[in-house]
């Protein structure tokens, strides 16, 4: 890769339907900081291709990942939050490596997300299993054998 080509990964946004509980949730389950927030509408109109843009964004870090919560005020968002299949395109989910399964799973049922104890897996990675947060986000949790 030459010097001119140069790139670095910024964030992953996620859209959200409540921004006090998706910011609970990511921040008391999983352990995310609050960077800053900021309210945006025009220009961005043009670039999200919404008229009337009226959005609140909220930038999370952990471990140097950021995520971006977006709440849109106007248009509202739109979708099903049910969890999305595996093999639909796009992100099809967020992976968190985890000391204590069941702790995190109690987290996460806690603040909003949900568990689907019929996808745990164990093999000889270690323990998976699929939850969600609380808008059908899917959450891969692996927890690497001892």
């Amino acid at each position: 890769m030459t010097q001119a080509a140069h790139i670095a990964f910024s964030h992953v946004g996620i859209c959200v339907s409540d921004m006090e509980r998706s910011m609970r949730f990511y921040t008391q389950a999983l352990g995310f900081a609050i960077s800053h927030s900021l309210d945006a509408g025009p220009p961005f109109d043009i670039m999200t291709e919404l008229p009337e843009l009226r959005v609140r964004a909220t930038f999370m870090v952990r471990d140097g990942v950021m995520i971006e919560l977006l709440h849109h005020e106007r248009p509202t968002a739109t979708g099903s939050a049910e969890r999305r299949p595996m093999n639909q395109l796009g992100l099809t989910h967020l992976s968190f490596t985890v000391a204590d399964m069941a702790t995190v799973t109690e987290l996460i049922g806690k603040y909003g997300g949900h568990v689907f104890a019929h996808t745990k897996v164990n093999s000889r990675n270690g323990e998976m299993m699929f939850c969600t947060d609380p808008d059908g986000i899917r959450i891969e949790l692996w927890q690497k054998p001892a």
